[in-house]
């Protein structure tokens, strides 16, 4: 009798398709040989510039785009708005070597998921793809205390009614953090994430990780 694998199953052996996007053969070989050492990731193509960059989303629908801001005929902050008004389902990961905060907010405005530095290791660039596959958001420890606060000064006033603790548990997703590491650094078992999660979108109205982070950041969360 012939074995069968069940969606679930297929699931969970699919890679995480991604598509490089940087004008400079080195860097997109150096990176190709990183991923290449996981069974996780595939890398499905390589675009030298921005507008390559996103006739090759059309083409090969990547789950990530890794992708520089310095490029040549589109730059990056323009290929980005124009992959997420085109390809809303397909994650934009900046990898740059610029860390400067407005630098990087204006890369998030333009519709990108995450944001690493080109001198990360293999293993955080692997997270950082990963989490932006997978709906949540990523920065290199480098730029994430620079845009990120647990109560900015600017906090605004809450229409839904969160409290303190589902404020953090947003603030955790919103950072892209799976459940564990939101239950850990918030010392509280993973169960009583998940429901904290519930009672957000249940308060929200909103299923989607995108939009929960737009909430975060309309809270006064995220600076």
């Amino acid at each position: 009798m012939t074995g069968q694998i069940s969606p679930s199953a297929t699931r969970l052996l699919d890679k995480i398709r991604v598509l490089l996007a940087d004008d400079h053969e080195l860097v997109r070989d150096g990176i190709r040989a990183r991923l290449e050492k996981t069974t996780t990731l595939q890398v499905v193509g390589e675009a030298t510039n921005g507008r390559e960059a996103v006739e090759k989303v059309e083409a090969l629908k990547p789950d990530v785009v890794l992708m520089d801001v310095s490029m040549p005929v589109m730059n990056g902050l323009d290929a980005a708005r124009e992959i997420q008004r085109r390809f809303p389902a397909t994650g934009i990961l900046v990898l740059s070597i610029y860390d400067n905060p407005e630098y990087v907010r204006g890369v998030m405005q333009a519709g990108a998921r995450g944001y690493i530095l080109k001198d990360i290791s293999a293993s955080e660039m692997i997270t950082a793809i990963t989490s932006v596959a997978n709906g949540g958001y990523y920065f290199s420890s480098a730029v994430g205390p620079t845009l990120i606060g647990s109560k900015p000064q600017g906090q605004k006033e809450d229409p839904y009614g969160l409290t303190d603790r589902e404020r953090e548990v947003l603030l955790g997703i919103a950072k892209g953090q799976p459940n564990k590491e939101i239950a850990k650094s918030l010392g509280i078992s993973v169960r009583t994430v998940e429901t904290h999660r519930l009672n957000l979108r249940e308060k929200v109205g909103s299923r989607n990780a995108a939009q929960l982070y737009k909430i975060a950041q309309d809270l006064g969360l995220l600076v």
